[in-house]
């Protein structure tokens, strides 16, 4: 398991990271949305002895009580993925236990009380879920789950019945949005019982050119299928947009140089920037990156600039509440740095 922001791999690369997501309920325990914050922490508390059971667990994670943290320490959990803004909504009753290399993380008491989510760096989805599996058999052996023979795993939304199991990928894919061809992939892809979502999962918008690809049914299909499923379908999205990066390099290729060196320029001198427009100029130079058009940047400090530059990992950096203007200039500073 690798931490993806820290990632190189190979430069043609356009598959960020993936995640496997499991969602548990321990058996007889009302769901979270009808605990009271004692029962939820009496809740927390059960599931941290089931987890930390041996030496080596107990070594390599930690775990966080978001009710003892600070409102922008809890954003910044969400920009670095590490939890969900459902998590965050229930934040007098909830916690995650994350590991010291940030691929792990166990969310207690979102919408179920468990969701276990494994992310690694670019395509292994199967060691994802070779992680998921031993933590979630850890967790069993100590707790009963939640289950019955017909629909399997009960979770609080019908959507995760069955294995509660989701996969899914982080793609860029800049030429298919800029060719109109998401609309498309969108359509194949819910004919096909898989979703597509932005950089932050349910509810986002696909800033940056950056994509979630994953599963929609649990229920009556196997774990193996879901993998394989997901696989068969990021890697033809992965097709598509190579051959569009060569359609459109074919047919302007100054005109996507231009993009691209442009944008490398406005990150390198520019004195303010905003959240979006950042994230939009490192996708173009992600996109040269990944095109060999630009051979000297490494993709894991544009992976990394991801996620620092986001508005609360900002303000945590710099130790202080930034207002809106501030927080542009300061994001220009620090891409400037990186970049230079």
């Amino acid at each position: 398991m690798e931490n993806w922001q820290k990632h190189t791999g190979n430069s043609e690369d356009l598959v960020l990271s993936n995640r496997i997501r499991i969602a548990r309920n321990i058996k007889g325990r009302p769901f979270p949305h009808k605990m009271n914050p004692e029962q939820a922490r009496t809740l927390v508390k059960d599931i941290e002895a089931a987890f930390f059971t041996n030496a080596h667990i107990n070594s390599s994670y930690h775990s966080i009580h978001l009710w003892e943290c600070d409102e922008l320490e809890n954003e910044r959990y969400i920009e670095k993925h590490l939890i969900s803004t459902g998590l965050l909504q229930n934040k007098e009753g909830s916690a995650f236990i994350v590991g010291d290399d940030e691929t792990v993380s166990l969310m207690i008491n979102e919408e179920d009380h468990i969701r276990l989510q494994c992310i690694n760096a670019g395509f292994s989805l199967r060691e994802s879920y070779e992680m998921a599996n031993k933590l979630d058999d850890l967790i069993e052996e100590s707790l009963d789950y939640a289950f019955d023979e017909r629909i399997g795993y009960i979770t609080a939304c019908p959507t995760n019945l069955g294995t509660g199991l989701r996969a899914s990928a982080m793609i860029h894919l800049p030429a298919l949005t800029m060719n109109n061809g998401m609309n498309g992939i969108l359509k194949a892809l819910t004919q096909m019982g898989m979703t597509i979502r932005g950089l932050y999962g349910e509810g986002s918008k696909a800033s940056g050119n950056l994509y979630q690809v994953s599963n929609q049914i649990t229920l009556g299909v196997s774990e193996e299928d879901i993998i394989s499923n997901l696989e068969a379908v990021v890697n033809q999205i992965v097709n598509e947009e190579n051959n569009t990066r060569e359609l459109l390099y074919g047919k302007y290729k100054h005109e996507l140089e231009d993009k691209i060196f442009r944008a490398l320029g406005i990150l390198k001198n520019a004195v303010m920037l905003t959240s979006g427009e950042c994230l939009d100029l490192l996708s173009n130079v992600r996109m040269g990156v990944e095109m060999g058009i630009i051979k000297d940047i490494d993709k894991s400090l544009l992976n990394n600039l991801l996620i620092v530059t986001q508005p609360a990992s900002l303000q945590v950096n710099y130790n202080t509440r930034l207002t809106e203007k501030e927080r542009d200039i300061n994001r220009a500073r620090l891409v400037k740095e990186a970049l230079k």
